[in-house]
């Protein structure tokens, strides 16, 4: 006779033989099923073991306050997880799921969980588990608007008009303490976490509160509140940050820090005035996150020779630019790291400090306490340097003292708004800057850009035609030679981005910079000399065969990087 559940729970001691013949029994009167008839009867976690043994499966056991990661729960739709009772809580790698089954023996299941991981170029690891577990898994597709509804539920039944009480100090801090709003804004916070949200929008419109995440550079809508709790959600944000809560006419900012799904992540926070009440915007950063290569931000070329030619030299200064959120900072913390050496001491003036680097001497200016760029930078050159970071040149004073610790012997790496390279020697001299200290202090000028990554695992090629066809012909017959002859071909391939479930179907994953880098070349400096114009330095610009933001992003476009859009959104 073939082995049973029965005869398993028998030979483990689970029950004894006069419990085997009543279960037998039971079968042979009944139309009922092994495992039904165990259930009735014995507990769960019991039969589940004998079921674990008898099918070859490993059981799965989580804890009450198990997460799934909200990128893997969504591998599944919630209608068929139901359906089947199978749900993916972990990831095994990238084309890998760990799937937890009720019913491993059903080949309906089976083949439905194929069906679904197939259409995703994508496999499952199995586990069995509980329907008791099942149930406590699948509450976790509550989803953000799920859970916002149900604190929102909760909050309800205590308060019935948070904004009467919002001038009311005490009273708001108890109020957003209370569990409801605490939800609310973690919920907020986790799933903007879990999205890979760079920055999240809490806007009072007239009716409503808008939430929205900013994901790869682009804003998304990702729920409305109801206005009556906008005060209290602003002020639960406030006290974490230390901000005043009942100030609301002026603008404030601070920071804080909180763990979400096992990482600490700070908060930099700014609140706004508005019409409507106001507006809160955080931006997320990942302190431990580790700075990423030159290489993998997308630099390479000429233009990246250029880079590692000036980071080598003894003094000088080296500048970023671009308009805000442009991948500024981070280049500056990869220059940083290529630099970072045992016998170099390094120090940084940030706002904030975004990333800790392992051997730099990072601080964070403070400028409501006085401690500015320009305070911090003439107490930096008292701590002998060898290479200085100022994170961003804002006014006269920083400008001159940046350019006077680059004639001094030190390599700075610091940031400028312009719009491309050949624009910062103007920008600098309009600063009040002399032209004259400019051929000797400055060794670099590099303008970038950040653009959407192409998923790699999604996107697919098409042959360029009409227009499309057209631009890059005509972009590469402006490019200097070398990088011609890396893509002139007959027929040009660019690639788009299909959509599939690790890119939550957007086609794109990530950021990458497209960039332009211009040296201060014994002719440029003899054009500063003379007298600069925008012409002689575009010209200046064509000797040295630079490549431009733009030729960079149609390389990229060609290589399969980034789409042909994208590209001409970012540089036209």
């Amino acid at each position: 006779m073939p082995i049973t559940l029965i005869d398993i729970l028998l030979k483990d001691g689970k029950i004894t033989h006069a419990d085997a013949d009543a279960f037998r029994n039971e079968l042979r009167t009944k139309r009922i099923t092994e495992e039904d008839s165990l259930l009735a009867k014995l507990p769960e976690d019991v039969v589940f073991e004998a079921k674990s043994k008898f099918y070859g499966v490993p059981l799965k056991v989580f804890d009450e306050d198990h997460a799934i990661p909200h990128d893997v729960l969504s591998q599944i739709p919630e209608d068929a997880s139901k359906m089947y009772k199978f749900i993916a809580f972990d990831r095994v790698d990238e084309d890998t799921l760990e799937v937890g089954v009720v019913n491993p023996q059903d080949v309906k299941v089976l083949d439905a969980l194929k069906f679904i991981l197939t259409s995703k170029n994508m496999n499952a690891k199995i586990s069995l588990i509980t329907p008791r577990q099942f149930d406590f898994l699948f509450q976790q597709y509550s989803s953000l608007h799920g859970e916002v509804k149900e604190a929102l539920q909760r909050l309800e039944e205590d308060i019935t008009d948070i904004d009467a009480m919002a001038g009311q100090k005490i009273d708001i801090e108890e109020l957003t303490a209370d569990a409801p709003i605490a939800r609310v804004v973690a919920v907020i916070f986790k799933h903007a976490f879990e999205g890979r949200a760079s920055d999240i929008h809490i806007e009072p419109l007239d009716k409503n509160t808008r939430v929205r995440f900013r994901v790869d550079g682009i804003l998304h809508s990702s729920l409305l509140l109801p206005k009556s709790i906008h005060s209290a959600i602003v002020s639960r944000i406030k006290i974490l940050t230390n901000l005043k809560i009942d100030e609301s006419r002026v603008p404030q900012d601070g920071r804080f820090r909180s763990r979400i799904s096992g990482s600490i992540i700070d908060f930099r926070v700014s609140s706004f005035p508005t019409i409507n009440g106001e507006k809160i915007v955080m931006r997320l950063l990942d302190p431990f996150a580790g700075v990423k290569s030159l290489e993998e931000l997308g630099f390479g070329g000429t233009g990246f020779e250029m880079i590692k030619r000036a980071v080598g030299k003894p003094y000088g200064m080296i500048l970023v630019t671009g308009p805000t959120g442009s991948g500024k900072s981070t280049t500056l913390q990869s220059l940083l790291g290529t630099v970072n050496k045992e016998g170099i001491n390094l120090v940084s003036l940030e706002d904030p400090v975004e990333y800790n680097i392992e051997g730099v001497n990072q601080s964070p200016v403070r400028p409501e306490l006085g401690y500015t760029y320009a305070s911090g930078l003439r107490s930096i050159l008292r701590q002998d340097p060898d290479i200085v970071m100022v994170g961003e040149i804002r006014d006269q004073e920083t400008a001159q003292l940046t350019v006077h610790a680059a004639l001094t012997g030190h390599v700075v790496l610091t940031t400028l708004h312009t719009n491309n390279a050949i624009g910062v020697i103007p920008r600098l001299i309009d600063m009040g800057v002399e032209s004259y200290l400019i051929p000797p202090s400055v060794v670099l000028m590099v303008a970038q850009r950040l653009v959407r990554k192409l998923c790699n695992d999604c996107k697919q090629p098409v042959e360029a035609q009409g227009r499309a066809k057209q631009l890059i012909e005509e972009t590469i017959a402006s490019m200097p030679k070398k990088a011609q002859e890396r893509v002139k071909s007959g027929t040009y391939r660019i690639w788009e981005g299909a959509g599939c479930g690790k890119c939550m179907h957007k086609g794109t994953k990530g950021r990458i910079a497209i960039f332009e880098a211009m040296e201060m070349s014994r002719e440029l400096k003899q054009i500063i000399v003379e007298g600069i114009t925008e012409e002689k330095i575009t010209n200046e610009s064509l000797r040295q065969e630079m490549i431009t933001m733009k030729q960079d992003g149609i390389i990229k476009a060609l290589e399969g990087s980034v789409s042909l859009e994208e590209v001409l959104q970012s540089t036209t």
